[in-house]
């Protein structure tokens, strides 16, 4: 099965502009692009044909190409990261079997998320998306809340039935749980939707035939569309063996990604 991860990438981000070549300060004292980061956890997928950033901007498209990266350009049209990855594999023409999407704000992604992914889709033929979902720990849900009761966007919650299928993805941190009156010893009801999507060739394409849909508009949420048209999106349940998984959404996230970006290297 031939595969590739695209990096969508773009500078004129509503929340953080310029956020993909915001520097990181590793346990050493060096600085990295949250791009290049991003890239640099991409490359350590096994099963891997290719890794591409994908961007409209040339400031992103230089910075790539100088660390070493494979770059597709796009269109500013292209308003998620699903559009820029479909557009990516027309532009480029691409002939893959499964097209993955590692987010650019994402440099703690394990490589076995992506992995676990991956092989989910070989595993289920029927599958034409899928997405991974972590359960969250105390420290990672008092992120999510803390963002929430300072009306800072964060990252999404998942959640899915019995088939792991989902049933929805949001900003707000769903299920509700009073976690004051939950047993301190079990793990807790809540997923972190990890910012990862394997995509059949055909599930990107009829992507961009769908409109984009009322609760994408209002969440912000990419994959949204895909619920909205009755396309099943398969959640794969990954395990952060310990480590701490976060994406870069707002300024406040990054002393929280430099803290802990060492165990990744």
């Amino acid at each position: 099965m031939k595969t590739v991860i695209i990096i969508p990438a773009r500078y004129a981000s509503t929340r953080y502009p310029g956020k993909p070549l915001v520097e990181l300060t590793l346990p050493d004292g060096s600085r990295q692009s949250l791009i290049e980061l991003s890239w640099r956890a991409a490359c350590r997928v096994g099963g891997v044909d290719a890794v591409y950033v994908a961007t409209d901007d040339t400031r992103i498209a230089d910075a790539a190409r100088g660390f070493g990266a494979d770059v597709i350009m796009t269109s500013d049209t292209c308003r998620n990261g699903t559009e820029r990855c479909a557009q990516a594999v027309a532009n480029a023409g691409l002939d893959a079997d499964l097209i993955v999407n590692l987010q650019g704000d994402a440099p703690l992604t394990p490589h076995w998320f992506v992995e676990d992914l991956m092989a989910a889709m070989k595993t289920d033929p029927a599958a034409q998306m899928a997405t991974p979902v972590l359960r969250l720990d105390r420290l990672t849900y008092g992120h999510f809340t803390t963002d929430r009761k300072q009306n800072r966007v964060g990252g999404t919650t998942a959640v899915f039935d019995k088939n792991h299928h989902a049933l929805y993805f949001s900003k707000e941190v769903v299920p509700f749980m009073d976690i004051a009156k939950w047993p301190a010893d079990a793990p807790l009801p809540v997923y972190h939707h990890v910012g990862v999507y394997a995509y059949r060739p055909q599930a990107l394409q009829n992507y961009m035939a769908w409109d984009e849909s009322t609760l994408e508009q209002l969440e912000g949420l990419e994959q949204l569309r895909f619920l909205a048209n009755g396309e099943t999106v398969k959640c794969v349940e990954v395990d952060g063996r310990g480590r701490v998984f976060w994406e870069l959404n707002n300024p406040e996230d990054v002393a929280r990604i430099e803290s802990v970006i060492g165990e990744t290297l």
